[in-house]
């Protein structure tokens, strides 16, 4: 073994899909079946004796499942990474998203058969990604040290998994950029890995009285995004719903991305209205956070503030660039916070943020804000 392999665990009732995902790891530079079982209650007992980086896990088994299984297998390895995989209904989507404040980092849609034939490759690619960024966040230094230096880590959430520092994808220093001149009349969100938990706790910080509109990207698929949006209102008490093709835009509304459709905006009569589309995926994902950014800059001007929290990849960066040349804001999630810290570092070491910091300072630092251009 490399200091760079990743071991995995595949824990699932079946075999069949334990052996189609072993198929993926197989093969993969830096990549490894670790252990395979059958039952919540069995990958507790390996995972004592057997090292493992992240596991993927199966919500619903006989003897022991998923979601208990979570606090048992952190208690016995609290720095394993572990990934849900749920088959794409409404009650295994609540499922896991109890699971991530539960202490998962992240999720994957279980390939079925019908799955695997018609969209394999990017299951594939998604789950394979997620394995390499998560199993190695523990063994990098930050990637840049005198940045995460200067910032002090959010307390985690109640029950949240604790934050680490990401695989380095970055290396250069990161550029802090002056805000915007106009008054922003529309808050925008992006995020993926970990990012459900930071929404929580950003929308918790964030409170309604704002008084614009809220759209927000999030990568997930169909079904999930519908529970995200329900989870979100609860936990914070903003309205919060999936978005709707041509409704309009109120403010003291979060929208929410339908899974599986980019969602943009556009102008109707003297308003702005949510559309919804299937063009091509951006940066491997639909929804992306480009497109959602590139409409809000072209509807919006300068009047546009754009936050980009916890995610994999670089979605969010040529969105963020088209906001900013607009005349609009951009600000991102720290390092040290971040779950992964691909996207918010992207738009960080493109030089296009305003500020760079960490979760638990995003939110009073938006409603700071927000309220000093209103004044």
């Amino acid at each position: 073994m490399t200091s760079d392999e990743v071991r995995v665990m595949l824990v699932d009732d079946s075999a069949v899909i334990r052996g189609l995902i072993a198929r993926m790891i197989e093969g993969e530079p830096g990549l490894r079946v670790a252990a395979s079982v059958g039952n919540g209650q069995m990958a507790v007992d390996r995972l004592k004796t057997q090292p493992v980086d992240v596991i993927i896990l199966d919500i619903e088994m006989p003897v022991m499942d998923g979601l208990t299984a979570i606090p048992l297998l952190l208690a016995a390895k609290p720095d394993v990474k572990i990934i849900m995989a749920s088959t794409l209904t409404e009650k295994n989507a609540d499922i896991s998203l109890r699971a991530l404040q539960a202490g998962a980092a992240d999720y994957v849609p279980k390939p079925t058969a019908t799955r695997e034939i018609s969209g394999g490759d990017v299951f594939k690619h998604e789950l394979l990604e997620k394995i390499r960024q998560l199993g190695l966040v523990d063994r990098r230094p930050p990637s840049t040290p005198a940045a995460a230096q200067a910032t002090r880590p959010a307390a985690p959430a109640p029950g949240a998994a604790p934050a680490k520092v990401a695989k380095p994808l970055y290396d250069k220093p990161v550029q802090l950029r002056g805000a915007g001149a106009s008054r922003p009349r529309i808050l925008a969100v992006g995020s993926s890995t970990g990012g459900p938990q930071a929404l929580f706790q950003f929308f918790k910080d964030v409170r309604p009285e704002i008084n614009m509109p809220v759209v927000v990207t999030q990568h997930m698929p169909a079904t999930f995004t519908t529970i995200l949006a329900e989870h979100i209102a609860k936990a914070s008490g903003w309205p919060c719903t999936e978005a709707k093709d041509g409704e309009a835009l109120q403010s003291g509304h979060i929208y929410v991305a339908p899974g599986n459709y980019h969602m943009t905006v556009e102008k109707s009569g003297a308003g702005m209205v949510v559309r919804t589309n299937q063009d091509p995926p951006e940066n491997f994902c639909r929804p992306a956070v480009d497109p959602m950014l590139r409409s809000l800059a072209r509807e919006f001007g300068g009047a546009v503030l754009a936050v980009i929290l916890t995610g994999m990849g670089h979605d969010g960066r040529d969105g963020g660039k088209a906001v900013v040349e607009a005349g609009g804001t951009v600000v991102a999630q720290d390092e040290a916070t971040s779950v992964v810290w691909g996207m918010p570092g992207a738009v960080a070491t493109a030089g296009l943020c305003e500020a760079v910091l960490p979760l638990n300072d995003l939110g009073p630092h938006v409603m700071n804000k927000l309220r000093t251009r209103a004044a």
